[in-house]
């Protein structure tokens, strides 16, 4: 019997194993659903200088169907590529190296399919850009053996009123009873890593609003080079195509590498026993994959730049905590930039004590990646690792105590585990400047905690005082004559006076 050979597309591949990007089960599905919508609005205004307004839609039909609708203010898409950009697996703006939440080109596209191979039916998009006179209304589905999208309608309507963004409605079968308290936890943890966004939710059981606390936006990442040190030779290779004839190895590698300048590529090709003035054309396959392990090999690499991540900030993740989680102490810390393997990526981290955080037997843990929350697969998160490795006694919290641990992760490459995006590998890089900056927040939130205990140290002294004024002012009355209300005023300015030069103002 002979074998039978065939080829499969991208979209055939996860139709077949869309367990892989995250829509493993019905309450999974709308969970990922929402949170694909959700990041792509993100993305649509932030990227451009908008503030977000986003509103989401969920509604459940008597069939068990449910309905999907995300609205954004973005930039909207161009008519001529919204087929491409639903209908198409890893088809996207986003393969350039710079921070975003989407990565894969995968997302969107795989809820679109989720909901045809459920219910049968197209993804319908309403999208107009900035100044546009038309807004477009397409229904589309995806060609799942040629991964091409088809178009089943298309309307064409008069923008009379100058809306622009994009609206996304989709249907499919799914667990809404059981994916709701995950999706508005998504959106609670969405309003906290982005303060500057007006989020609305309404579904049939309940409505949310998360009014903007800033107009700030973090600075928008500008695209970059990718780092010699994560090259490879597949990378060279296509590179040294598309490299003009005559160029030799150290203008290519000071051209198209970041950080690398004309006396940093000498340098390195001095080390590496490469003519710095050969043409670049010349390389073989041989050449290349010895100069991919050599400029891995390197140590004379700048660090890549920061240029590309665009992290939240203290004050902006400070802001949001305090917004969603309330607390009586809230602290943050950005680290300075770092990289693993050739990628850039800055950690930041916030700790919020007491107010209305839950007491919990360990800390309450909020993980954030690219600004996207993280609710699934906690346990084999590197920040958990990082959280259980820290003996919070010695920074004086006694478990079980009201505290919340946020831990942020910018970088054009996240290291996830899986293309859910749900979990951070332990990277010993990420892993080392998380605990960084998760020690420099329990310092200060000991010291916020000394202050407390030294505040209840002279709260109880002066209760005491207090409580014997009248008796001693009698006392010294007896002995001296003088009048106990006098000496009653002058007992209490001296506990006053007590009270000052401890710190505490009353």
């Amino acid at each position: 019997m002979r074998e039978r050979y065939e080829q499969l597309s991208p979209s055939e591949f996860f139709y077949r194993n869309r367990e892989v990007a995250g829509f493993s089960n019905p309450t999974r599905a709308v969970y990922q659903a929402v949170r694909e919508l959700v990041e792509n609005a993100l993305d649509a205004t932030e990227m451009y200088g908008l503030l977000p307004d986003v509103k989401i839609e969920v509604g459940e039909e008597a069939d068990g169907r449910v309905r999907i609708c995300v609205e954004d203010n973005g930039v909207g898409v161009s008519a001529l590529e919204v087929p491409n950009v639903f209908g198409r697996v890893f088809y996207g703006s986003k393969y350039v190296l710079r921070q975003a939440r989407g990565v894969f080109g995968l997302g969107v596209k795989m809820a679109v399919l989720y909901a045809q191979l459920t219910t049968g039916q197209p993804v319908r998009i309403r999208t107009a850009t900035r100044k546009s006179p038309f807004i477009y209304e397409f229904d589309v589905l995806i060609d799942v053996e040629r991964n091409l999208p088809v178009i089943r309608n298309l309307r064409v309507l008069r923008n009379v009123d100058g809306w622009h963004g994009t609206r996304v409605e989709l249907l499919l079968r799914g667990n809404w009873q059981q994916a709701r308290r995950r999706v508005e936890e998504y959106i609670r943890r969405t309003a906290m890593i982005t303060p500057y966004a007006t989020i609305t939710f309404r579904c049939p059981q309940s409505s949310l609003t998360f009014e903007r606390s800033s107009s700030k936006l973090p600075p928008a990442p500008a695209v970059g080079k990718p780092h010699p040190k994560g090259v490879d030779v597949e990378m060279l290779r296509r590179m040294v195509e598309r490299c003009r004839r005559g160029a030799t190895l150290a203008k290519f590698l000071s051209t198209h590498f970041d950080g690398v300048g004309p006396i940093t590529a000498q340098k390195f090709c001095e080390w590496a026993g490469f003519d710095p003035n050969m043409e670049v054309k010349e390389l073989r396959v041989e050449d290349l994959e010895e100069l991919a392990a050599k400029m891995q090999a390197y140590g004379g690499w700048r660090r890549p730049r920061p240029i590309t991540l665009s992290p939240l900030g203290e004050e902006l993740l400070i802001r949001g905590v305090k917004s969603v989680l309330k607390p009586e102490f809230a602290t943050a810390v950005t680290r300075p930039p770092s990289s693993y393997a050739g990628h850039p990526f800055i950690v930041e981290v916030a700790i919020a004590y007491g107010g209305e955080v839950p007491p919990a037997e360990e800390p309450i843990l909020y993980r954030f990646a690219n600004r996207i929350p993280l609710l699934y697969d906690e346990g084999v998160d590197v920040a958990k690792k990082v959280v259980r490795k820290i003996d919070w006694s010695v920074y004086k919290v006694k478990m079980p105590a009201p505290l919340a641990v946020v831990t942020h992760i910018c970088s054009t490459k996240v290291p996830f585990k899986g293309v859910g995006k749900e979990a951070v590998a332990d990277v010993p890089e990420v892993e080392r400047e998380l605990e960084m900056g998760l020690r420099e927040c329990a310092r200060r939130l000991r010291r916020h905690l000394s202050r407390l205990e030294r505040m209840m140290e002279v709260k109880r002294w002066e209760v005491t005082m207090r409580k014997y004024v009248d008796e001693v002012a009698r006392a010294i009355g007896y002995v001296t004559g003088d009048g106990e209300d006098l000496l009653r005023r002058r007992l209490l300015e001296l506990i006053k006076s007590r009270l000052a030069r401890r710190g505490v103002a009353r």
